[in-house]
């Protein structure tokens, strides 16, 4: 009677153990879309990632290159003071995206551009996502605004 307890006892923490693996499996299998890596221009210029891979870029908008009008695609480039890399959107940016303000994006790089499928800019006067704060903290050109304590 003792051995038939124990070997059932054994049978069941291997059915957990195989059921926690497949669940565990099933999970990262489907969130696999739902993680985009964030991106700065400078290592996008440097290690440029795979056509197949979708990321999130974000810098400042880049003075004069913003053109609209040319159909539904709008093109500009994205800087973080190192390297600028041109983005591709179809679509309709958002109401406070201008030149010189942060931006956020998501999509793929094909052929040398960002061809965005969303684009996120700032919301108020001093919003400028985490992301790229640190990135232009990192190459040095990042500056707070007047009165404001820069995010850590």
């Amino acid at each position: 009677m003792k051995g038939l307890k124990k070997k059932r006892r054994i049978q069941i923490i291997l059915v957990a153990v195989v059921a926690l693996a497949i669940s565990t499996a099933l999970i990262g299998y489907a969130m696999r879309d739902g993680i985009n890596f964030f991106m700065a221009p400078s290592q996008v210029a440097e290690a440029p990632p795979a056509p197949t891979e979708v990321f999130r870029i974000g810098g400042l908008v880049e003075e004069g290159t913003l053109v609209r009008g040319q159909g539904e695609t709008i093109t500009f480039s994205v800087t973080d003071g190192a390297a600028s890399v041109p983005v591709a959107y179809t679509g309709v940016l958002p109401d406070l995206f201008e030149e010189g303000q942060g931006m956020v994006g998501t999509g793929r790089y094909v052929n040398g551009t960002f061809e965005a499928s969303e684009i996120l800019a700032k919301h108020d006067e001093t919003y400028m996502p985490k992301e790229v704060i640190d990135a232009l903290k990192e190459q040095g050109v990042y500056e707070a605004p007047d009165g404001q304590v820069p995010p850590s």
